[in-house]
């Protein structure tokens, strides 16, 4: 089963995904992390991947909506964790030069 975990820390708003994002599961994620965006307006936006087991285009598609969602209230988007095959997508996309990734020190 698909889950988000949403925390704030800071000025910073941590949604740490888990499981499988596909078309079913990114929609209820993408309302999770959009209500929670628009609530406490932070200044980061960090998606921690690090626990998705599989993320086909619709995962893509959820990473790219927050980056738009992120800009439009001013704050910057860190994908954190992802796997080599989420970082083969992004740039795939296009996407590794507008979305900073990171890696956890403690891996």
């Amino acid at each position: 089963m698909e889950n988000v975990t949403i925390t704030k820390q800071a000025e910073s708003l941590i949604a740490a995904l888990s499981g499988e994002i596909d078309h079913h599961s990114a929609v209820r994620v993408r309302q999770e992390i959009d209500e929670a965006l628009y609530l406490y307006l932070p200044k980061t936006l960090v998606m921690d991947i690090g626990g998705v087991a599989f993320m086909d285009s619709s995962g893509l598609g959820l990473i790219m909506g927050r980056f738009a969602k992120a800009r439009e209230i001013g704050a910057a988007l860190i994908v954190k964790n992802p796997s080599l095959r989420a970082k083969k997508m992004l740039a795939l996309a296009g996407l590794e030069k507008l979305i900073e990734t990171e890696e956890s020190e403690a891996k």
